[in-house]
């Protein structure tokens, strides 16, 4: 392609127009919004519920991630979350009726209920002190209870990894789980 001697001077022109109307090469940083009180159907970035807040998202979709801090509380139905959504030490985590696009990770917190959501990944309860439930879920990885010192049910999801159960106390209970892997250790009969 040969450019005429007026393209060729126009360019440096037309790069120095596209920089003072804003238009620049590096990429947009997403927002993050916090979270205290209620947001219904709204587009957002990621959703931070910060330390001791209290959070309810109804018919939520977020693009990026959903973290609740420690001594926060979640409450969560009908939303779509195309990161993840981590919980460490948060005091309350309940998702229902919700579509997860990565993995769902709740670490060192207490209570926590997961039910009738499509999880594209993992979940995961790890050294958890509260009541942990896990139902009807539709798991595209592996779900997993370690070291949870409450009670933990796990009951009637559908798990295309492996489900793992290690030092929980007392054992997880539940049934009905049909998993594509392998049934491991304290969930060999769930």
């Amino acid at each position: 392609m040969k450019l005429s001697r007026t393209t060729i001077r126009l360019a440096p022109v037309l790069v120095i127009a596209a920089g003072a109307m804003g238009f620049s090469a590096t990429p947009a940083v997403a927002e993050e919004r916090t979270c205290r009180g209620t947001i219904g159907a709204a587009t957002l970035d990621n959703v931070r519920v910060p330390r001791g807040a209290t959070c309810v998202l109804n018919g939520t979709r977020l693009k990026g991630t959903l973290k609740v801090e420690a001594g926060a509380s979640l409450r969560a139905k009908r939303v779509q979350v195309n990161g993840n959504v981590q919980g460490e030490g948060a005091r309350s985590v309940y998702v229902a009726y919700s579509r997860i696009g990565g993995s769902v990770q709740l670490v060192q917190g207490r209570a926590a209920n997961l039910s009738r959501n499509a999880v594209n990944a993992d979940i995961l309860f790890d050294d958890n002190r509260g009541a942990i439930t896990a139902s009807r879920n539709r798991v595209g990885g592996n779900l997993q209870a370690f070291q949870n010192r409450s009670r933990t049910l796990i009951s009637s999801n559908r798990i295309d990894g492996n489900l793992q159960c290690k030092e929980n106390t007392p054992r997880p209970t539940g049934g009905g789980n049909v998993v594509q892997g392998n049934k491991e250790d304290q969930c060999r009969r769930l």
